[in-house]
């Protein structure tokens, strides 16, 4: 066999079997050996960062790395924002980068570049494999690695690909560490709990599903602290029969107002809040002043220590969970707060909600907290054109539940060409474009970072927040991927189309025409 074949071969024996895929020519005999290791499902992807996207998305349901394959570094560039996001999130995930044949590199192609440079900047692993007898053992390193929360990046010369490989038994995976809990740093975070001291817990990693949630909130009801989950959590549970914990704010005025009177913060799983932005006379760093900071855990090993904690805290108590309940549906005219009203209202019992809705979802938190028990998938890294490849992944690693994409209309634009995926796929896939014909997220920050003109801006800076002119059809364009689409201006229309999207299998998309929240 050629050593495409037992690079195949040794990512499925080591649990990796899905590959998002955007080839080109050096990744020729990756993709023809893909017939040859049926357990391997290959998804095209027309755009890397649909690609790298769509593994974050699949890491974060699944528990497990997909591969991603992509063509030399151009390829690899054009992934690099939802990589990214991957590593914010401390997903798994094996990118594999062809690139051109050892000894075509020093006639420098057009399509050579820097792969290490490129694959650095997001990955917690890098490395090249110089020959084809190592390439299985390069694969279970590479797997190894992702399984501690990072992006690993195995770049793969074309010569490498097509060279024989010897014979050997399946690569066997390194046993998986899991995350340590500091016996000190419980002890520490105990001393402050029964300090009777303020007290915020800030809570990420994982320990936003239940057992962490459930954790947080035994001692939260034990000490008197104050909790709160970190703003873009990688995987929140959330809904009816969950423990209810409020999300860290994003602008930072918001922020520091829930933090406001702190003496301890305690992070587990989380890191130290500072502002997204700098702005002209505000703090970066979102601490009060005079509070100290106390590591718990880190990302991985949250959860278990919060749970150790609560044991001593509040042993034999029971977390409280959030109530059923549903908004009414609304009607008349869409809003921003109405498109969450429905959402709440119809939203399906164990439901994946990938969340890029930005500035139009600002209500949804409220109206989907008494839902039936869902997962909410967030934009942790900030770079947009996250939402509809994430829904890729969460699909393909869930197919027996539905999964709403919540987008915004201008981020959509990004990444648009995972509608084809989804309908190519036919993932269960409810996709609702927020169309309110503007990017609202700039026109905020405009007046808030107080740039000069920002009270009543010109022509040219308002024309460059506006995606306008002309007025994007995003029914047209889902059609135009085979995705079934409708537009709908009322309560009433989306409540029906929503219905309807739930209802049938397959990829579905609702553009849903809202105002802009900003004049």
């Amino acid at each position: 066999m050629n050593g495409a074949r037992a690079l195949l071969a040794t990512l499925v024996d080591n649990g990796v079997e899905v590959c998002f895929a955007n080839p080109g020519t050096s990744e020729m005999h990756f993709v023809a050996a893909l017939d040859d290791v049926p357990e391997m499902r290959s998804v095209l992807a027309l755009f890397e960062g649909v690609a790298t996207g769509a593994a974050d998305g699949y890491a974060r349901i699944a528990d497990k790395p997909a591969a991603v394959l992509l063509h030399l570094g151009p390829g690899l560039a054009n992934g690099l924002a939802n990589l990214h996001n991957a590593r914010r999130a401390h997903v798994p995930m094996v990118v594999v980068v062809g690139d051109h044949a050892t000894y075509h590199k020093q006639f420098d192609a057009p399509l050579e570049s820097d792969i290490e440079a490129l694959a650095g900047s997001v990955s917690g692993w890098v490395h090249r494999t110089e020959r084809t007898a190592d390439l299985a053992a390069d694969a279970v390193d590479a797997v190894s690695a992702s399984r501690s929360g990072v992006v690993s990046t195995l770049i793969l010369p074309a010569d490498i690909s097509w060279g024989p490989a010897p014979e050997t038994d399946a690569a066997q995976p390194k046993p998986e560490s899991p995350g340590e809990v500091d016996r000190g740093a419980l002890r520490g975070a105990a001393e402050v709990l029964r300090s009777g001291a303020d007290t915020v817990v800030l809570i990420g990693g994982d320990a936003t599903r239940v057992g962490g949630l459930s954790a947080a909130t035994r001692i939260a009801a034990a000490t008197g602290a104050r909790v709160l989950c970190e703003t873009f959590p990688t995987r929140l549970r959330r809904g009816a029969g969950v423990p209810a914990v409020e999300r860290l704010a994003y602008f930072a005025e918001a922020a520091e107002a829930q933090l406001a009177g702190a003496q301890h913060l305690i992070l587990a799983g989380a890191v130290s809040p500072v502002s997204f932005f700098a702005y002209p006379g505000k703090r970066s760093d979102l601490v009060p002043d005079g509070c100290q900071v106390h590591t718990l855990a880190e990302y991985d090993s949250a959860a278990v220590a919060l749970e150790q904690l609560a044991d001593d805290l509040a042993p034999g108590a029971e977390a409280a969970v959030a109530a059923a309940a549903r908004p009414d549906l609304p009607s008349g005219p869409l809003t921003a707060v109405s498109v969450a009203a429905v959402v709440g209202a119809l939203l399906p019992q164990d439901a994946i909600i990938v969340d890029e809705s930005n500035t139009a979802g600002v209500t949804l938190a409220a109206s989907t907290a008494g839902a039936p028990a869902h997962d909410v998938l967030t934009l942790t890294g900030g770079a947009i054109g996250y939402g509809m490849p994430t829904a890729v992944g969460a699909a393909i690693a869930a197919p027996d539940r539905p999964v709403l994409s919540l987008q915004a209309d201008g981020s959509a634009m990004y990444t648009v060409s995972a509608l084809w995926t989804q309908a190519r796929e036919q993932l269960d896939i409810t996709t609702v474009i927020l169309n309110n014909g503007a990017y609202d997220i700039l026109r905020i920050e405009l007046q808030r970072v107080g740039a000069e003109g920002a009270e009543s801006p010109g022509p040219k800076a308002r024309d460059l927040l506006d995606i306008g002119r002309p007025t994007l059809d995003f029914v047209q364009i889902a059609q135009g991927m085979g995705v079934p689409a409708q537009r709908v201006h009322t309560g009433e229309e989306f409540a029906a189309a929503l219905e309807e999207a739930f209802g049938e299998p397959g990829p579905h998309l609702i553009e849903a025409v809202i105002p802009s929240l900003v004049g």
